[in-house]
């Protein structure tokens, strides 16, 4: 069955750096198109990035220049790379695999931005 799982995540400074991994199974990895979403407290699920089955990638307004999402097709891995980092990115992060019309998620992973 599709399994996602998420690691990377963690407590980091404002301005500081954090790379996010999602481990993928159970599914053609390279044929799927992958996103990293974010929640944080009291607010609604969020697209954060977006990286097609080409390497297109797409990005919301509030992470360009500051985040890169990447692929690994032998790992089966997409990653988040996330650079000066602020308080609002605090946030429970997320991967999305959508295959056949079903969205699938891993369990998620914690980033706290703070001094």
């Amino acid at each position: 069955q599709v399994q996602l799982v998420e690691s990377g995540g963690g407590l980091v400074q404002p301005g500081g750096s954090l790379r996010l991994s999602c481990a993928a199974s159970g599914f053609t990895f390279r044929n799927i198109a992958m996103s990293w979403y974010r929640q944080a407290p009291g607010k609604e699920r969020e697209l954060v990035a977006t990286i097609t089955v080409f390497g297109g990638t797409n990005y919301a307004d509030s992470v360009k220049g500051r985040f890169t999402i990447s692929r690994d097709n032998v790992k089966n891995t997409v990653y988040l790379q996330m650079n000066s980092l602020k308080p609002e990115d605090t946030a429970d992060y997320y991967c999305k695999a959508v295959q056949f019309g079903r969205d699938y998620w891993g369990q998620g992973t914690q980033v706290t931005v703070s001094s």
